[in-house]
Parts: structure tokens; C-alpha cells; sequence
């Protein structure tokens, strides 16, 4: 495994909620794209509090989170794969600005 000050977690963000939505929506096992969702979170997480400390992990764990909370809604209003897309970018969006913009 990368050491995890080593990790992009924007990406691993990105995959996260895109994977997760895509597992649930194909496999039709919201608990498996939960568990995507969950292990990307958790491989990112590690690096944002090797990286930036407890309170900056905080933060970008729970903006992770809250975009996914809030795709549910959002996609009732705009559609399912605009609202993935939306909370997507604003989450890999802070992971890249608030921690991988940084060095190690």
C-alpha cells in the first residue's frame, strides 16, 4: 500500500462517489456501493490526517459525506448522474485544494 502522505485523494474521492453510485446503480446493491464508497473514503481519510492534520480530515470527511447526503436530494431536482457529478467535483475539489495541494 502507498505510503499515505504519497496519495492523491482527489481521485480516490472522484472514485468513491462515482464507483459507489455506478456499484449501487448496476449491481442494484446499495449496500455494495456503500462499501465502495466507504473504502475510498477510509484509504483517503488516512492521507488527509497524515497530510493536514485532524481538523482539515474532519472537514474534507465530512464534505465527502455530505455530498453524498446530498446527491439523494439534489438528484430530484437536477437528475441522478448530474448531482453525482456536482457533489463529485466539489468533493474531489476540497480533497485537491485543501490537502493535495500540499506537500507531504
Amino acid at each position: 500500500m502507498k505510503n499515505a502522505a504519497e496519495v492523491s485523494t482527489a481521485p480516490v474521492v472522484a472514485l468513491g462517489l462515482l464507483g459507489g453510485y455506478l456499484t449501487a446503480r448496476e449491481t442494484l446493491n446499495r449496500p455494495l456501493g456503500g462499501a465502495v464508497l466507504a473504502a475510498a473514503g477510509a484509504y483517503a481519510g488516512r492521507t488527509w490526517l497524515k497530510k493536514s492534520g485532524p481538523a482539515v480530515a474532519t472537514a474534507l470527511a465530512a464534505t465527502y459525506l455530505l455530498g453524498f447526503g446530498l446527491s439523494h436530494p439534489l438528484a430530484k431536482k437536477i437528475g441522478a448522474w448530474p448531482a453525482v457529478l456536482t457533489v463529485t467535483a466539489a468533493s474531489a475539489g476540497a480533497a485537491w485544494l485543501m490537502s493535495d495541494s500540499k506537500r507531504g
